[in-house]
């Protein structure tokens, strides 16, 4: 079967869906026609404005949840004078399809925190994605007391450290979520990127990025230091 006519197809569903970058799946070796490179052109603008509208929508959540004394991890000092959380500029090129390779046979094991408690975790696979033209992976990991929590089934946790670290951004490291999906493809928008909220007060415990996931470039997305 043509994989041109089968990718121009699914491009079409996908600007419907707007699923980002799934054309990729078909892994074609040439652009030769104008149809398809047009669709995916349409397709990228769509997604560009799809990232762009989600995140503005996420950071004014997170700033309410800031400054709400029932949600808030700051301390009351700094709540009361809190007026938003800074962050690089949106940007669609960190908002990645990874493939997603799984580690069904990895045991649960303890991971390090910013305190002396141990944090139960389990790799459930292993993400490949690549930015501006670099390859790139991630541990990605469950939380075992969250698994025992129906509406996480889903949920994937990724702590990770990068170039921007101590410099723009906590030098802790910080964390991004990812959902599970059917398929081995795996979406991470780095443009969410979170700080432990240790960052913002020392009576939080949080996970310490592995070495595991660090990454040797820089991410400039998502959150930026608190002071």
């Amino acid at each position: 079967m043509d994989k041109r006519i089968n990718c121009e197809a699914y491009l079409i569903g996908v600007l419907r869906i707007s699923i980002p970058y799934f054309c990729h799946l078909f892994k074609l070796s040439k652009m030769k026609h104008l149809s398809t490179l047009i669709a995916l052109l349409i397709f990228k603008s769509v997604w560009a404005q799809d990232v762009i509208s989600e995140n503005r929508i996420y950071r004014i959540e997170t700033n309410k949840e800031f400054a709400d004394s029932a949600t808030s991890p700051l301390t009351e000092v700094d709540r009361k004078k809190f007026d938003s959380l800074h962050y690089f500029p949106i940007d669609e090129k960190y908002a990645v399809m990874a493939t997603l390779k799984l580690t069904p046979k990895k045991k649960p094991f303890k991971m390090q925190t910013s305190t002396d408690r141990l944090a139960d975790y389990r790799q459930y696979g292993i993400a490949t994605f690549s930015i501006d033209g670099q390859q790139l992976e991630l541990r990605v990991y469950q939380n075992m007391n969250l698994l025992k929590i129906p509406r996480y089934k889903n949920y994937l946790f990724i702590p990770f450290n990068d170039w921007t670290n101590g410099e723009e951004t906590y030098p802790g490291g910080r964390y991004v979520e990812a959902s599970i999906t059917d398929g081995d493809s795996l979406l991470i928008d780095f443009n969410k990127a979170y700080n432990p909220y240790c960052a913002y007060n020392e009576r939080y415990s949080c996970p310490i990025p592995p070495k595991e996931n660090n990454l040797e470039i820089r991410i400039e997305a998502g959150v930026l230091k608190f002071h």
